[in-house]
């Protein structure tokens, strides 16, 4: 007896942008971007339109992760359809500049691919991150890149809880791709709930994160585990039925969103073989 392949088909992808810049204080690529607009050579590819893009310029020339409000938040369809009047946050009005270069959001005119570079405080090495388990592109994309990286390990952050996930600058393009791919599994961690540190009646932190879990991004944290450090030395343990892997642990910018750390549970993705448009 036979077998076969579900194979999906998209159409080719044409449009890609890397963007750096984000967050103005995360400087890999930022340093990358300005690298390639200076000289592109690395990143061209024959079939492929390829635009390096400083994305948040203001809070770059200050090193600050943002101006206003933070732009990695910004593209929600309030914002986005908000009239051009003045007064505007920057980042609000730089994320209306970025959708009419880009986008529109959601459009057939939107870009095919954003890649958005980061970096992170907390121990998490390289992570790439999706928003939608069904996305063929993506998953395909992100097994290639951990296959591609091997034997260095590549964490896939998935991201598509309805209360926490937000309206990041990457969500512009769409995803297509133009070349075949046979069918792949995705190892990913799927978001949860985000973790605030403990705090008092008038909220103000009582406990830091407990050392044992400091810098163990991706490992497990089984009940009875230990998550913080009361400031006059009392732990407190981590009472959940199920094992997480907490991830963005004591990440510095989430300080301001009251985040200590996010939970996830490890699943496996599977994705069709794809190709381009059937005929």
């Amino acid at each position: 007896m036979s077998s076969r392949t579900n194979i999906s088909c998209l159409q080719e992808a044409k449009r890609v942008a890397v963007f750096g810049g984000t967050h103005g204080n995360e400087m890999s690529g930022i340093t990358l971007v300005n690298m390639w607009i200076q000289n592109s050579a690395e990143i061209e590819r024959n079939g492929l339109a390829i635009k390096p893009f400083i994305s948040n310029p203001r809070a770059v020339e200050k090193c600050s992760r943002y101006i206003d409000t933070d732009l990695n938040r910004a593209f929600t369809p309030d914002n986005l359809s908000a009239p051009d009047v003045e007064g505007l946050p920057y980042e609000v009005q730089r994320a209306k500049e970025i959708n009419r270069m880009f986008g529109p959001k959601g459009s057939s005119d939107a870009y095919d691919v954003i890649f958005d570079l980061h970096n992170t405080t907390s121990n998490m090495g390289s992570t790439l991150i999706l928003e939608s388990s069904t996305d063929l592109f993506n998953l395909q994309m992100v097994h290639y890149i951990k296959k591609a990286m091997a034997p260095h390990t590549c964490s896939v952050l998935l991201n598509e809880h309805p209360q926490l996930k937000y309206s990041t600058t990457r969500s512009v393009a769409k995803h297509p791709i133009g070349v075949e791919f046979p069918p792949c599994t995705v190892d990913v961690f799927r978001v949860q709930e985000r973790m605030d540190y403990p705090r008092d009646a008038n909220g103000n932190i009582t406990a830091m994160v407990h050392p044992h879990l400091q810098d163990c991004d991706w490992e497990s944290l089984n009940r009875g585990d230990p998550m913080f450090l009361t400031f006059d030395g009392r732990a407190i343990l981590y009472e959940g039925a199920n094992t997480v892997y907490p991830t963005f642990i004591n990440e510095a910018a989430y300080y301001e969103k009251q985040q200590a750390f996010m939970t996830t549970c490890r699943e496996i993705l599977v994705a069709n073989a794809i190709r381009k448009a059937c005929k």
